[in-house]
C-alpha cells in the first residue's frame, strides 16, 4: 500500500513525499509535493495533501490502473474508499460505518484534483486532468464583453471536478464555554503554596493553553513565539508580538503578518513564572541567547530545551480528555480556544474589525463569515459569563 512518508533533512524543515510498498517516493506525487514546498504552501497542505495522494495511489494499485490511465468512474470509487474505507471489489457483509469525516474527504480528493491540474500545466498531460474535470461553465450565460487582461498568459477553460465534495453546513464554530476552559487551565497545573502542581511541564503547558485562550492565536504562532516577543515591563500594557516567521525546525509558522496582541497581568505574572522556572533549570546557562530563544520548549523528555513539537501538545489535549470526560468535549482540540477566544470577544461587544486584527484575519468579511453566528444567537449563553471571562484583558479595543 502506498503512503504518506515524512522526509528529515538537516538545514530545513521535515516535509512528506509519498511511497510505494516497496518504500520508494512515487515520482509523479514526489513532483508535485515538491512544487508545494517550492511555493511556500503550508506544511500541514502538504502533510494533508500527501496522505490523500496515498490514499489513491493505493486503490490504484488495487485495481491495477496506472495513474495516468484510468477510467472517469474510479475517482468515485475514491471517494467511496475515503468514506467508508472499502476498495473496490470488497463486499461488506455488515452495515457501512464512516472512515473519515467529510471534511477529510475534501481535502484528500482536492489533493487528487491538484495533482492532475498540477501535470497538465507542467507536463501538458491533459488526458487524465479531462477525465476529472467538466468544461462546462460554471456560470450561466457568456459574457460578450472581455477583460483588460484577456489573452494574456495561458489560456484556461472555465471547469469544474464531475465529482464534487461538499462539506456539511455548520452554523456555528465550536466553542469552550469559560468554565471548560478553566477545567483545562487547572488540568494543566495549579498554584498552591508550595509551587505549581504538575512540575515544569504543568507550568508550561498551562501557559500554552492560557495563550492560546486569552490571544486567538493560531497554535504555530503560539509555538513559534520567542521569550523577546513578550512586553511585560516598562510600565506599559503587557503584549505579545506575532512576527511572521517560517524557520520552526519542525515546520510550524507565523505567517500571517506582523500585529500586537494586548494581554491582562494574570498571563503576564503566568509568563513571569515559567521564566523564573526556566532559570532555576539552568535555560539562561544551556541556552545561548535565552531571550530570542523559543517560548515552548522540551523540559523533560526529548533534547532539554529544544522547540516543542505539535505532537507534545496534543498529548497533553488527550490527558485533559481523559481526566475531564464529562466536561471537556471529547473532540475538542487546541483551535477550539481560538473560536472561543473570538466569541467571547464579540459576545462582550468588541467590534468585529478589532475581533479581525486580534486573529490575523486578512478582512473583517472573513471574521464575519467565521464569527457571525455568535451575535445572532447571543441568547444562548449568558452574557455575564463571558464578560467575566475577558474582564482581565486590558487593551483589546487597541489592537
Amino acid at each position: 500500500m502506498a503512503r504518506a512518508q515524512r522526509m528529515r533533512f538537516p538545514d530545513r524543515p521535515d516535509s512528506y513525499t509519498v511511497v510505494d510498498d516497496t518504500g520508494l517516493p512515487v515520482l509523479p506525487a514526489h513532483e508535485f509535493l515538491r512544487f508545494l514546498r517550492d511555493q511556500d504552501r503550508s506544511p500541514n497542505t502538504v502533510r494533508g495533501y500527501a496522505r490523500g495522494l496515498g490514499y489513491w495511489w493505493t486503490l490504484l494499485e488495487h485495481v491495477g490502473d496506472e495513474w495516468d490511465q484510468f477510467p472517469v468512474s474510479r475517482f468515485g470509487d475514491f471517494l467511496t474508499y475515503l468514506r467508508y474505507g472499502d476498495l473496490p471489489g470488497v463486499t461488506r457483509l455488515s452495515e457501512r460505518e464512516r472512515w473519515l469525516a467529510e471534511s477529510s474527504v475534501a481535502t484528500y480528493s482536492a489533493a487528487v484534483l491538484a495533482l492532475y491540474t498540477f501535470h497538465a500545466d507542467a507536463h501538458h498531460l491533459i488526458e487524465p486532468y479531462e477525465r476529472l474535470y467538466s468544461a462546462r461553465r460554471t456560470q450561466r450565460w457568456a459574457s460578450p464583453y472581455k477583460g483588460f487582461l484577456d489573452g494574456v498568459g495561458p489560456h484556461r477553460d472555465h471547469r469544474r471536478p464531475l465529482y464534487r465534495t461538499r462539506l456539511p453546513n455548520q452554523s456555528a464554530t465550536p466553542v469552550l464555554d469559560p468554565a471548560q476552559v478553566v477545567a483545562i487551565l487547572d488540568d494543566c497545573a495549579v498554584q498552591t503554596d508550595t509551587g505549581w502542581t504538575g512540575g515544569p511541564v504543568g507550568l508550561r503547558d498551562r501557559l500554552m493553553m492560557a495563550v492560546l485562550a486569552e490571544t486567538g492565536m493560531r497554535l504555530g504562532e503560539t509555538l513559534s513565539l520567542r521569550h523577546s516577543d513578550f512586553h511585560i515591563t516598562g510600565g506599559v500594557t503587557p503584549s505579545i508580538d506575532i512576527v511572521g516567521r517560517d524557520d520552526h525546525p519542525h515546520g510550524l509558522r507565523a505567517k500571517t503578518g506582523a500585529r500586537r496582541i494586548y494581554i491582562g497581568d494574570d498571563l503576564a505574572a503566568l509568563y513571569t513564572e515559567y521564566v523564573w522556572m526556566l532559570v532555576q533549570m539552568c535555560a539562561d546557562v544551556l541556552v545561548e541567547n535565552l531571550d530570542s530563544h523559543f517560548v515552548f520548549v522540551n523540559l523533560i523528555r526529548g533534547q532539554q530545551f529544544a522547540p516543542m513539537r505539535v505532537e507534545t501538545v496534543y498529548a497533553r489535549v488527550d490527558q485533559v480528555r481523559r481526566h475531564h470526560p464529562d466536561t471537556v468535549p471529547a473532540d475538542w482540540s487546541p483551535h477550539w480556544l481560538r473560536h472561543t477566544h473570538a466569541t467571547a470577544l464579540l459576545l462582550n461587544g468588541t467590534p468585529p474589525h478589532v475581533v479581525m486584527r486580534r486573529l490575523g484575519h486578512q478582512d473583517v468579511q472573513t471574521t464575519l463569515s467565521t464569527y457571525g453566528w455568535v451575535t445572532e444567537d447571543a441568547q444562548m449563553r449568558s452574557l455575564s459569563q463571558w464578560k467575566n471571562y475577558v474582564a482581565g484583558w486590558r487593551g483589546i479595543h487597541d489592537t
